[in-house]
């Protein structure tokens, strides 16, 4: 298992408006079309600052636990920081089992669900996970690198009351994959 860079740190592009607008697309397309991995363009060597600066500004919340991300990166984002239980945005080491409740929202404003950004190893090795449900026309399958096996629990849990429920955004190095809370995931095989 590769260590990994975090603090994470941006590149100077991350902050300009071409590539945030395309890393939204980006990100938007991975959840209309779950278990397709993306890769965010960015000069820094991990997604996670673009991917932050696209989606995080001073109206939402951030929880940034671990502190995978350096006082000069929270200062850009201008997010107001919360703890997990909160946030509308958690960032968090996929190898440390959660140990928090996340917003999970409510019937009447499901929206307010968190949505978590999980740091993984790579998407080319490790346990296989198994998605189906909209956006995926049978099954498909991806490898997931550096996840312990209790966010899949916990996030089957989270999201057995839909509407409410916690979207995810799993990351490794530049390239990105999102699972809303509507795809069904079964993992087999060690982190």
């Amino acid at each position: 298992m590769r260590e990994q860079q975090l603090p994470a740190r941006s590149a100077k592009s991350d902050w300009t408006p071409a590539p945030q607008q395309a890393a939204f697309r980006q990100i938007m397309n991975c959840f209309a079309y779950p278990g397709r991995v993306s890769v965010l363009e960015t000069d820094a060597e991990h997604a996670l600052p673009l991917l932050l600066a696209t989606l995080v500004d001073r109206e939402v919340s951030l929880a940034d636990p671990q502190a995978l991300l350096d006082e000069d990166e929270h200062r850009r984002l201008g997010a107001h920081l919360a703890g997990p239980e909160k946030a509308r945005f958690v960032v968090f080491p996929g190898q440390c089992p959660p140990d928090f409740l996340p917003a999970l929202g409510s019937l009447e404003n499901p929206e307010q669900g968190a949505t978590l950004i999980l740091i993984a190893d790579s998407f080319a090795a490790g346990a296989r996970v198994h998605l189906s449900g909209p956006g995926i026309p049978v099954e498909t399958a991806v490898c997931i690198q550096g996840i312990d096996p209790t966010w899949w629990q916990k996030r089957e849990q989270w999201n057995s009351g839909f509407p409410m429920g916690v979207d995810m955004i799993v990351v490794a190095g530049r390239q990105v994959l999102g699972l809303p809370r509507t795809t069904r995931l079964t993992a087999k095989g060690a982190r």
